[in-house]
């Protein structure tokens, strides 16, 4: 059998920088409000498109690996903000990397979606059909808030991207059990339901706004991704104790901490980094995996526990072991276009593009 191994990583977050404190100055709120019930002091705000900050996490990550993008055999892109819908983002980043020999396709599973290509993804290389997979997730989700009316929903995000590189090998580490599922009778609680095809063929204007249950989500959360954890623990047949770090969906300290302590694993083992990112959907598990790298933290060998939750409400939770490599073989000169502007100024132009937009729905 071939085994899965994490072989290069990368990650990239765009240079404006939008604080609490800059979002009281437009919205109704403070920066304790927002800090005191999330645990974020920060986000990013990109200025260019999606498939932009995944280029540049992709390009690290093959870097990080030793490998061209001629060697991929298939691109996994895991996102709920595409560029375009059709074609699909991730035959955009196969231009941009010139992967020419990689198949590939986008998953959306909203903040679950990185896991859920991971498990994909794993599966297809036990199953000898790939030898080398490119998984991304990346998220612009700041241009898609309602910063005006939504305070409660839009203060939660920011934006970035994450890629690993999952290669085949004969040692036996890397992933080894995953679980994914999806509550049934909850897309309601965290969904944008104007925003797609059936809003235009009812012939009414697209509304780019997230409803949003705060407090079903927190519990349908950590009762999801809790029973997932166990599972897979359980089908390996380690225990709780037998996991080195454990690595959540970015989406809120109070249910990272919840979970954790319904699991009863100390918080030293749970990397977290939300405070910095706020909740990059689909990309925050391979920042914040990424993060602990360059902090030391992950180690040779280590059992390792990835887990998420999004809109559904899926989740789902994988398990692996690191394999010996913990530092990058090479390194990307890739850039984005430099901006001056703030992160602030990005959250302006939002307001003023959605409150333009309002108008024409209005008179059309």
């Amino acid at each position: 059998m071939q085994y899965p191994q994490i072989t290069g990583w990368g990650r990239f977050l765009p240079p404006a920088v939008l604080t609490n404190e800059d979002i009281a100055t437009v919205v109704d709120t403070s920066s304790e409000w927002i800090s005191s019930r999330t645990g974020i002091h920060a986000r990013r705000i990109s200025h260019v498109m999606n498939v932009d900050l995944a280029h540049v996490a992709a390009e690290r990550a093959l870097a990080c690996a030793g490998i061209s993008a001629l060697d991929v055999d298939v691109i996994a892109y895991a996102t709920t903000t595409p560029d375009e819908i059709i074609p699909n983002t991730a035959s955009m980043l196969q231009g941009k990397l010139g992967a020419a020999n990689a198949a590939c396709f986008d998953l959306n599973a909203a903040c679950t979606a990185f896991l859920y290509s991971f498990n994909m993804v794993s599966d297809m290389i036990r199953a000898g059909s790939i030898k080398t997979a490119l998984i991304v997730g990346s998220e612009r989700l700041s241009s898609l808030m309602d910063w005006a009316n939504k305070r409660d929903s839009a203060v939660l995000f920011g934006d970035g991207a994450g890629a690993v590189v999952l290669q085949a090998s004969d040692q036996k580490s890397g992933f080894f059990q995953g679980k994914l599922g999806c509550v049934q009778d909850t897309r309601g609680l965290l969904a944008m339901p104007d925003f797609g095809m059936h809003a235009v063929s009812q012939h009414r204007p697209l509304d780019v706004s997230l409803d949003f249950s705060g407090r079903e989500i927190f519990r349908n959360a950590v009762n999801g991704m809790a029973a997932a954890c166990i599972d897979v623990l359980q089908n390996s047949g380690l225990s709780l104790d037998d996991i080195d770090l454990v690595i959540p969906h970015q989406a809120n300290t109070r249910i990272i901490e919840a979970l954790a302590k319904r699991l009863e694993i100390p918080m030293e083992k749970v990397v977290v980094t939300l405070g910095n990112y706020a909740n990059t959907s689909t990309a925050s598990i391979p920042i914040a995996l990424c993060e602990a790298l360059d902090e030391g933290r992950v180690k040779p060998g280590m059992t390792i526990l990835i887990v998420a939750f999004g809109a559904g409400l899926t989740w789902g939770a994988s398990l692996f072991t690191w394999a010996d490599r913990v530092t990058p073989l090479g390194e990307s000169d890739v850039e984005l276009p430099t901006t001056d502007k703030t992160g602030l100024d990005l959250i302006l132009e939002a307001i003023e593009i959605r409150a333009q937009a309002a108008k024409r729905n209005d008179s059309a």
